[in-house]
């Protein structure tokens, strides 16, 4: 039994800790939302992506993300898939 709670308490103390990603919706999420959530996405290319969404209407997927954002690439899309959603 002493050996069982450290152990339970180190695993907690883990999960904790570890970072959770959350996704977030670039069709609807702010600037600061965007570059808060996305791997490799700052104030500025954030803001692009609401400009972009503003005057063209809502991103269908990565690739058109994508394509139509001046610095965001498929490296990028790639890296962010599990917290890209449209």
């Amino acid at each position: 039994m002493r050996r069982i709670i450290p152990s339970v308490m180190l695993s907690a103390a883990l999960l904790l800790a570890s970072p959770f990603a959350l996704a977030v919706n670039v069709n609807k999420a702010d600037a600061a939302a965007i570059a808060e959530e996305l791997k490799g996405v700052g104030k500025t290319k954030a803001e692009a992506i609401v400009k972009e969404r503003q005057k063209n209407g809502p991103f269908k997927d990565g690739r058109d993300l994508a394509a139509r954002v001046k610095g965001i690439g498929p490296a990028t899309v790639k890296k962010n898939k599990d917290r890209l959603q449209f």
